[in-house]
């Protein structure tokens, strides 16, 4: 059974210190016929379970703790029989949406097992503490929650991030990957990789 790339879009309200955004997401799945790893459950979960089908749910992984990126990950957790994966430096902002609820914490180098392939971990922190993103090398495909998107990284102006920190994580460790890799980002469009790394030093100069 052939590995597949699932897109579900999905849309709701992000908010962070005291401002609210209405945004488009972009849940991932990732699998075959029979299991799936869900990258990111937000906004709407009769969306997410229709898309899986009755498929075996290996993880729940959430790319960063934002409330936007985790919106339902406790509820499908536990409907689903499958343990919700967060990097544990964002543990203050998971506390902000879900206080009380448990996560199985994930962390750099860790590979998660799925139809036949694996997902690696890697920490790319700056738009928050514990921000991962997953790289499929089989499959030259990276999802990179909102650490990358087509034009530039994520956002850092608000509590939790830091500019300098994300621009080291996408300069050492997302650049390092092979140029033709397919970036599936948290909201909007995909890219590559070799059409990002050209624009390093434009991003660093304005400083977003």
């Amino acid at each position: 059974m052939s590995l597949r790339i699932e897109r579900v879009v999905t849309s709701g309200v992000f908010a962070l210190d005291g401002g609210t955004w209405e945004v488009d997401n972009n849940v991932w799945l990732i699998g075959d016929d029979r299991e799936v790893v869900i990258v990111d459950a937000a906004h709407d979960d009769t969306a997410i379970t229709e898309a899986v089908a009755g498929r075996n749910v290996v993880a729940v992984v959430c790319t960063h703790g934002h409330n936007d990126h985790v919106t339902f990950a406790p509820q499908l957790g536990k409907e689903l029989y499958a343990p919700v994966l967060l990097h544990p430096g964002d543990r203050e902002l998971w506390e902000l949406t879900h206080p009380g609820e448990t996560f199985w914490r994930t962390g750099d180098g860790e590979r998660i097992a799925v139809a036949g392939t694996e997902l690696e971990v890697i920490h790319t922190p700056g738009h928050s503490p514990g921000s991962i993103c997953l790289h499929l090398p089989e499959a030259g495909a990276l999802f990179s929650g909102d650490t990358l998107f087509s034009g530039g990284p994520g956002a850092t102006g608000r509590s939790f991030s830091d500019f300098p920190t994300i621009i080291g994580s996408i300069r050492d460790r997302l650049f390092a990957l092979p140029e033709d890799t397919r970036v599936h980002t948290g909201h909007g469009d995909h890219t590559t990789i070799g059409a990002e790394a050209p624009h390093l030093e434009e991003w660093i100069a304005r400083g977003h």
